[in-house]
């Protein structure tokens, strides 16, 4: 996870080299814990959800102090759940890996928990599409590397991802949006790292 990831103006992400972006959520609620500065740590905010081949995006209608945005390594999540109680909307619930400083030490960074919750409309196409989508990045990251220790975020840049967007399923009933095309094409400010540094942009 990062908290407060570069967002072009309009609010999309900033995407990495070789990263496609799958869809976009309206109308779900936010919650996670552990977050800096934040009162008692834990943050709830309304906005919208992206989600690529490399990451999760929740992006908020309006800043919960310094926190704007919140960046979730699709390697990173891990005991994700789909809840539907019955007197409460559906919701995702899991937890995710810190994405550590470069020269840190990873004891220092503890895992968070989240929650996406869908309070407006359904979520029969947004559903299907996350768990098929992580469920083939850690396919493909144990057949690329078995033996490394560390998992690399970006190595989800290279899961083969068309052919499931190609079947995907939509419900009339999810205000989901699927980017059949990527949504920023003439922009080709592209990311290299979770690390921002100047060489992180390429043109």
């Amino acid at each position: 996870m990062a908290v407060n990831p570069q967002l072009f103006p309009n609010g999309m992400p900033v995407p990495f080299v070789n990263e496609m972006f799958v869809l976009a959520r309206d109308g779900v609620e936010f919650e996670v814990d552990k977050i800096s500065g934040a009162s008692g740590g834990h943050v709830k905010a309304k906005g919208r959800i992206y989600l690529s081949n490399i990451r999760m995006v929740f992006v908020a209608n309006k800043p919960v102090g310094d926190f704007v945005a919140f960046d979730m390594p699709m390697l990173y999540i891990r005991g994700e759940k789909f809840n539907q109680p019955i007197f409460y909307c559906n919701n995702i619930s899991g937890f995710v890996e810190p994405v550590v400083p470069e020269n840190e030490q990873r004891a220092l960074f503890s895992t968070h928990s989240f929650k996406i919750l869908f309070k407006e409309g359904g979520c029969g196409t947004f559903i299907p599409l996350f768990f098929n989508l992580i469920g083939s990045v850690r396919q493909y990251n144990q057949q690329a590397s078995r033996a490394e220790p560390q998992l690399d975020p970006l190595q989800a840049a290279q899961t083969p991802v068309d052919e499931m967007m190609r079947h995907a399923y939509v419900d009339p009933n999810d205000p989901t949006k699927i980017f059949l095309q990527q949504p920023t094409p003439e922009s080709q400010l592209r990311r290299r790292g979770y690390h921002s540094r100047p060489s992180d942009h390429a043109i």
